[in-house]
């Protein structure tokens, strides 16, 4: 497939062509194959030359995407409303998974600030050297923010992950003639990376519901890496609520579907996708590193895999429903819609986040904790039974 995308430049295509390097050394290591998810790992994460831990921009107009956050301060200011609700029943702390340029993080704080909530200490688990050093210049007025590059043992509070499960890597299987088979990345005879199927262990399928039924050639992902996070962050929270007493609410945001519609039978060819200079296009082998490659989120394996490690469900909705019971329409309000100027522009941005055309609907909110609960009207919307 021949794709017309933005030329990189010399440097970046020098960088891409090392990680290839990296990566071709890495498959011929391991009897000429690899995993999917050791792929997708490679290339978003080696040192100094991943997607996440290399040097180029990411987000906003200059990068290959826009979350949330980039869109309107709105955003991060209902998630201060939410936390600021929660804060009584945890500790005055905040825990931040991959914060992008910093944005979010500005504005939960900068909100917190305009309530008077004070907290002790915003917390930031970031892997990429090039975006904590962004993270450093946007939140140099908050001396609260510290930085972390792993799990901390125990942790209460609010945890925040906007488009944090995405970037996990994730591992192929194939419905084929004779069952299913893991696709994993090989090497071609010219050197380039090609797909290749392997056997399949059984564990790569358990979460996949009615997996005999599916037609052959059914393609789609399943999420080991994931859940293993959800895994850890149960343990965080856990070891957290019984040195402290206190409860923690973790609140994950990201595109992605319950399991019997993330595994549908029309579903033939999952979910993968690829994002370069605001272009999406389905072909992971494309510049390597240069480009980000993720994946739906699978909410019902988030789930149980929170519920196995001692959390508990606390809701599952809609990215709209949640910012609208948050507060995000009186936070609009505080611009008058007679400032047709300053308005408008607001008034755009939220519906870009809570449009079911736009971001609204294809975003879901899963809310996890222990020892805490949301308040009442978040029960509304709630879609925990489609899980």
């Amino acid at each position: 497939m021949q794709l017309q995308l933005p030329q990189p430049s010399a440097d970046a295509l020098a960088a891409s062509n090392a990680l290839c390097q990296l990566i071709a050394d890495e498959i011929r290591q391991h009897a000429g194959w690899i995993p999917f998810a050791q792929y997708m790992e490679l290339v978003l994460y080696a040192p100094g030359l991943g997607y996440y831990s290399g040097g180029a921009a990411k987000l906003g107009k200059d990068g290959d995407f826009t979350t949330a956050p980039e869109i309107t301060p709105l955003f991060g200011g209902a998630m201060a409303q939410m936390a600021a609700e929660l804060m009584p029943q945890t500790d005055f702390q905040i825990l931040e998974f991959g914060a992008g340029t910093g944005k979010l993080a500005r504005d939960v704080l900068t909100e917190l600030r305009q309530l008077g909530v004070a907290i002790e200490r915003y917390a930031i688990v970031e892997v990429s050297g090039e975006l904590r050093a962004r993270q450093e210049e946007t939140l140099r007025e908050f001396p609260e923010v510290t930085w972390l590059d792993r799990f901390p043992d125990s942790f209460s509070g609010v945890v925040l992950g906007n488009e944090v499960l995405d970037a996990m890597p994730v591992n192929l299987v194939v419905r084929t003639d004779n069952g299913w088979q893991e696709r994993g990345v090989g090497l071609s005879p010219a050197g380039g990376f090609v797909f290749e199927d392997r056997p399949c262990h059984a564990d790569l399928i358990r979460q996949v519901p009615d997996a005999a039924e599916l037609p052959a050639g059914y393609l789609t992902e399943t999420h080991p890496v994931a859940a293993g996070f959800m895994r850890s962050l149960g343990k965080m929270i856990a070891s957290g609520h019984t040195q402290s007493g206190r409860g923690s609410v973790a609140i994950l945001i990201d595109y992605g579907f319950p399991a019997h519609e993330y595994y549908h039978p029309q579903r033939m060819q999952g979910t993968l996708m690829c994002h370069y200079r605001h272009h999406a296009h389905p072909d992971p082998f494309y510049l390597p590193g240069l480009q980000d490659v993720t994946a739906h989120v699978d909410f019902t394996a988030m789930a149980q895999a929170a519920a196995d490690s001692g959390l508990d469900l606390l809701g599952y909705t809609s990215q709209a429903a949640f910012l609208l019971d948050a507060g995000i329409g009186k936070l609009l309000l505080r611009t008058s819609p007679e400032d047709a100027k300053r308005y408008l522009p607001q008034a755009n941005a939220v519906q870009k986040l809570i449009s079911p055309a736009e971001m609204g609907e294809l975003f879901k909110v899963l809310v996890v904790g222990k020892g805490a609960t949301l308040p009442d009207r978040f029960g509304r919307n709630d879609r925990s039974y489609r899980l």
